[in-house]
């Protein structure tokens, strides 16, 4: 059976960036989906609202579309504060839905934010089956590896690439964030080369989202997504550490995984348009 055409909006809010994504879909077994627009925009100290506001209508401008032509616009994340939303979905499904949209043959997602990073094992419709977060105080989030980086002097997006530079990681020992960024002052008083510095952090965190893959029995093909999926020494060093536990397990990385919230927003929110018009349609015919 076939569907027209619908345009949906996501935006998943973060705690240091809102991504938008707007997305043409069809519905039906082959559904068929065609992204207009991607954004990600950081907050800064800025007024949420204003972000959010200025990230939706510069997606909608980038998709020569109107606000009224959206059939549903879902908010994910901290998105209650998006006023104009149809509807909320949480922040797990919004994940395991844009990873399955990216790599079809997810069977578990890893997402890794500024505050938190979270383990799902998922089933092939996006179904959460199991899950488990890292504490609040933990050293393996994006937050964290920011405030080392500025501390370092490094941008944020050279993280990655210097990490893997790296010849001799130098690890650090605790899982308190407070506590990790004093090893890495101690590092730096030790003129521990930045890339063996990185590379140790990137191997702890990795260590800590291992154990939450192995708490879910997650599958074999794991989906990095959130702010931190593009960093490739990070998932370079998850690579290594499940290769050293010799677990069945399988990294994935996409060039839209920082997206998947927002992507998996507007996914669910055709569907639930579809079905919420259905249902109308039946009570009026």
């Amino acid at each position: 059976m076939s569907h027209p055409p619908l345009v949906t909006a996501g935006i998943d809010v973060g705690t240091s960036a809102v991504k938008t994504a707007v997305l043409r879909s069809t519905g039906g077994d082959a559904p068929d989906v065609e992204v207009l627009a991607l954004r990600s925009d950081r907050i800064r100290r800025r007024d949420l609202r204003k972000v959010i506001d200025e990230s939706f209508h510069a997606a909608l401008a980038e998709s020569e579309l109107a606000a009224e032509e959206m059939a549903y616009v879902a908010s994910t994340g901290e998105g209650e504060l998006v006023e104009f939303r149809s509807g909320h979905f949480y922040g797990m499904t919004t994940h395991a839905r844009g990873a399955t949209h990216l790599v079809t043959e997810a069977t578990a997602v890893l997402d890794v934010g500024a505050l938190h990073a979270r383990a799902m094992r998922i089933d092939s419709r996006s179904k959460v089956l199991s899950s488990r977060m890292t504490s609040q105080c933990a050293s393996g989030s994006g937050q964290f590896l920011e405030n080392v980086a500025r501390y370092l002097g490094v941008a944020l997006d050279e993280v990655g690439r210097l990490s893997m530079e790296s010849s001799s990681p130098e690890m650090v020992s605790s899982i308190c964030a407070v506590l990790a960024e004093t090893d890495v002052i101690n590092m730096v008083s030790r003129k521990i080369p930045t890339p063996d510095i990185l590379k140790g952090i990137h191997l702890s965190m990795a260590g800590r989202f291992v154990k939450l893959l192995r708490a879910v029995k997650a599958g074999s093909d794991v989906v990095v997504t959130g702010g931190l999926a593009g960093d490739e020494g990070l998932v370079e060093a998850l690579r290594e550490k499940i290769a050293g536990e010799k677990l069945p397990m399988k990294i994935h990385t996409h060039e839209s995984s920082i997206h998947a919230g927002a992507l998996g927003a507007a996914l669910w929110g055709a569907h639930r348009h579809r079905i919420l018009s259905g249902r109308h349609e039946a009570r009026t015919s």
